[in-house]
């Protein structure tokens, strides 16, 4: 099917079974300053087995924060204040952060594709090493084992001369080789699900396209689950299943890929999709940006955080807590607006 973005989008190959993970009323937030950011503000959202996953909005909305707090890595002032993470009948809340049992899962069943892989590899020490260490740990390999599964991960990342590169360090890296790097790390293990956090950032289009397609088919063949955190709606309408649209800490809506693109029944959503480039319209066509800029965290008052920004705001959306999510036209597609129904009828 082909999308607003223009973007051709057939039926992605993994097909979604039984429940993988499942977040419940997720809270995350920092101390600073000013006052307590909550970054993560009541989210709860499911991953299914082998099933793409997508997490979209701009940059400060929580996205990576939840993702993060997923796995226990958030670093102080953060903590994570309240919620559930079920993964494999376990609430990963329940241990140590820093124990044996959270270790056990991070790497060896939970993978992550880090933001930035110049800041996430660690500059003194060799390719190898960060990628037999995981190998080491997780599947108890020797040293020449992994050494050799190593130098097959980078093979099967499309960086030549594997052997050799090694014992060469991050900076001797270009940026896509390192993401490249650092999907190998992710998959090394073959976990049964992989979070990539922005995994194409700063990449050209040819290199983006041609890193998901490796980390499609690495997922596909370890019949695991993939998370896309992004603000990109072209990569989530080629590869998500379902969508999570995230705005100021919370979902403001949800569903299948075709819902979100064809029936978005959220102003902020709408908004998302009006700004991106579209290959069908007519040339010279002018972007529509969403005015206004996100909300400051702190002290931010119980209305829609939205309403400041929203064409279609009304006085119930200034009176009224911020509503919760709730049905929609669509099979899983909910929505946190007053507005909506009126939407839905149009």
């Amino acid at each position: 099917m082909s999308t607003q973005t223009g973007i051709q989008t057939p039926a992605c190959d993994i097909r979604p079974a039984g429940e993988l993970l499942r977040v419940n009323d997720l809270q995350t937030e920092f101390k600073v300053e000013g006052g307590i950011v909550h970054a993560v503000n009541g989210v709860s959202y499911t991953v299914n087995e082998r099933e793409i996953v997508g997490i979209v909005g701009e940059s400060g909305c929580g996205k990576s924060v939840s993702q993060l707090s997923v796995i226990q890595l958030i670093r102080k002032p953060g903590r994570i204040v309240g919620g559930e993470v079920w993964f494999e009948g376990d609430n990963l809340l329940k241990y140590d952060s820093k124990g044996a049992e959270m270790r056990a899962i991070r790497g060896a069943k939970i993978g992550m594709i880090f933001q930035e892989p110049m800041t996430s590899l660690n500059p003194v020490l060799t390719i190898g090493r960060q990628l037999t260490e995981s190998l080491e740990l997780h599947l108890d390999m020797k040293r020449k084992e992994s050494r050799k599964r190593a130098a097959e991960l980078l093979n099967l990342v499309g960086i030549p001369s594997a052997e050799t590169r090694l014992d060469d360090y991050p900076h001797q890296f270009s940026g896509g080789m390192r993401q490249r790097v650092m999907i190998a790390i992710g998959v090394a293990c073959q976990p049964r699900m992989l979070i990539a956090d922005e995994p194409t950032t700063a990449l050209d289009c040819t290199t983006q396209a041609q890193l998901l397609e490796l980390m499609l088919s690495m997922i596909e063949g370890c019949r695991g689950s993939l998370v896309l955190v992004t603000h990109n709606l072209g990569v989530v309408a080629r590869y998500a299943n379902r969508i999570y649209i995230m705005y100021a800490g919370k979902i403001v809506e949800q569903g299948l890929c075709r819902d979100i693109f064809y029936r978005p029944q959220h102003p902020y959503t709408v908004g998302l999709l009006n700004s991106v480039p579209r290959l069908d319209e007519e040339r010279g066509r002018r972007l529509v940006p969403i005015e206004g800029t996100p909300p400051n965290l702190i002290g931010m008052p119980d209305r829609c955080a939205f309403y400041p920004r929203c064409p279609e705001r009304g006085e119930q959306c200034r009176l009224q807590p911020w509503p919760e999510l709730e049905p929609v036209e669509g099979e899983g597609h909910m929505a946190r607006c007053y507005m909506r129904a009126g939407r839905a009828e149009e």
